[in-house]
């Protein structure tokens, strides 16, 4: 016959290890609202970390090989962060350097019939051979006028860049309008003689 202490299920009694301030430290393998960001080691309460961060998969017990890993993974993240950045100032260098002109439809005054905006700034950079975004393009308003005009162009990780913007008249190839030429007056037919 069978003890009763057999029929049970096997507890897990799996203990936690605990961290220098007493809760439990795990390694966030997703970045979790108000406890951290992907990599980070945290401390949280047994119970946080056994009914919800490790079922989830949200976080993995921080091992000290773990933590050897996401320090080599981190030096890593900074290494290619660095070289973005200087690609970026790369780029800010390029862009003060140079000036794009846009033609617009303007008046005799100077006032645009349309406006040039942002997507007109990305286009004439894209022709250019330089990438950016509108949204990286900072205007305080449309240019509604024809002349020379300053925009940032905001890069990321607070690297900006001073663009000079050309608004231009069209260009048209038309000739200035001339009036008609008449057609020659037809002669008068010539008079016949009836005999």
């Amino acid at each position: 016959m069978p003890s009763k202490s057999s029929t049970k299920p096997a507890r897990r009694n799996k203990r936690l290890a605990r961290g220098p301030h007493g809760g439990i430290e795990l390694l966030l393998i997703q970045s979790v609202d108000h406890l951290g960001k992907q990599g980070d080691v945290v401390s949280v309460k047994p119970g946080y970390a056994r009914n919800y961060l490790l079922p989830q998969g949200l976080a993995a017990i921080a091992t000290d090989h773990h933590k050897r890993m996401i320090e080599k993974h981190k030096a890593r993240l900074q290494e290619i962060q660095n070289q973005r950045l200087v690609g970026l100032r790369t780029l800010a260098d390029q862009l003060a350097r140079q000036s794009i002109t846009i033609e617009a439809n303007a008046n005799e005054e100077g006032h645009l019939y349309g406006s040039v905006g942002a997507g007109d700034i990305v286009s004439a950079l894209k022709r250019s051979e330089v990438t950016v975004t509108s949204d990286q393009v900072r205007l305080k308003g449309p240019l509604k006028e024809l002349g020379l005009y300053t925009v940032n162009i905001h890069l990321g990780h607070e690297i900006e860049a001073e663009l000079k913007v050309w608004v231009v008249p069209t260009v048209t190839d038309e000739l200035p309008q001339q009036k008609p030429k008449q057609p020659p007056a037809a002669a008068p037919p010539a008079a016949t003689t009836g005999a």
